[in-house]
């Protein structure tokens, strides 16, 4: 398949990298010094699942001169969602598929507001990785997989065919859920409290899960995304929030999540998406979300700084 990856930082590029390994049509879209690295040296990528050297590497800052292809994965961060959408159009195609691999629930959602119902999947995914240098992605920690489906749950042909695609790369687990909606909110409810706590104690899961204090809030913060998901009609299992926290206690010791390094780093980040999200989406169907408004509230200036909205 010819796949074109939006967004070839950590999880954009450990994919498209996957992919391209197993002998896909794979073309990164980058910018800046890290388009430039790729370009002379190839894309690196080091892995707990084997190393990979893509060379030489397709890629480029211009979308328009790819024209139509199979397969596009937007992984860049949530905010650049529509900025995204916009710039794949003419990649778009009858026959193209449009997969989102963002970490809160909305993306889909705006994908389609912009491209229209048709090409858009609703889509996930699982790892711990982030651009280490330019041209380089460092993949330290959870077995990587994607996850998508048909936004209705129907079956088809073309999601059998994208898993199959999947299925051939080494170091990736595909699965086509269910219920593709319940697997999405079931990702958005660990990753918000593993955000949400690692950037307002900036410390890691290893420390934070420990600690009495902060894994209680941890734990509330988990109730409140699961109290929000059953406003919004979502078929959680009874043991979602204790499942979630399983899969927190699995983790690596010093894992961190990406919207806590950009905040650590000054940088914007994935806050309004992600423990903003909540409570927005708690008030739309009159859920109160306190933990999560608190640690929106305390995380709003730096953020508003990041993006030159404040001054501090």
């Amino acid at each position: 398949m010819k796949f074109a990856i939006m967004g070839s930082g950590g999880v954009g590029g450990y994919f498209g990298a996957r992919l391209a390994e197993a002998g896909e049509d794979v073309t990164f879209i980058a910018r800046g010094r890290h388009l430039a690295a790729m370009q002379h040296d190839g894309l690196h990528v080091s892995s707990i699942k084997g190393d990979i050297v893509v060379k030489p590497v397709k890629a480029t800052d211009d979308p328009a001169t790819l024209g139509e292809v199979d397969c596009v994965i937007v992984a860049v961060k949530a905010w650049q969602v529509r900025e995204a959408a916009e710039a794949i159009r003419p990649l778009v195609g009858p026959d193209t598929l449009v997969l989102p691999l963002e970490n809160g629930v909305e993306a889909a959602d705006i994908l389609t507001e912009v491209l229209g119902e048709t090409p858009v999947l609703e889509g996930l995914c699982g790892i711990l990785a982030w651009r280490e240098a330019p041209g380089h992605i460092r993949h330290a920690g959870v077995d990587p997989f994607v996850r998508f489906g048909e936004r209705d749950n129907h079956t088809s042909e073309r999601t059998a065919r994208l898993k199959a695609v999947f299925d051939k790369a080494h170091g990736v687990s595909a699965e086509i859920p269910d219920d593709i909606v319940v697997a999405q909110w079931s990702k958005f409810l660990f990753i918000c409290a593993m955000s949400g706590i690692g950037s307002l104690c900036r410390a890691p899961i290893g420390i934070t899960r420990q600690l009495p204090e902060t894994r209680a809030l941890i734990e509330r913060m988990l109730e409140e995304i699961h109290q929000v998901a059953q406003g919004h009609g979502v078929a959680f299992p009874a043991n979602a929030v204790a499942r979630a926290m399983q899969f927190i206690d699995a983790m690596p010791a010093d894992s961190t999540s990406s919207m806590q390094r950009d905040i650590l780093a000054g940088e914007p980040s994935e806050l309004e998406s992600q423990n903003g999200a909540v409570v927005r989406l708690g008030r739309a169907v009159g859920v109160e979300t306190p933990i999560h408004a608190a640690v929106y509230a305390a995380l709003l200036p730096q953020e508003l700084a990041a993006r030159g909205e404040l001054s501090l």
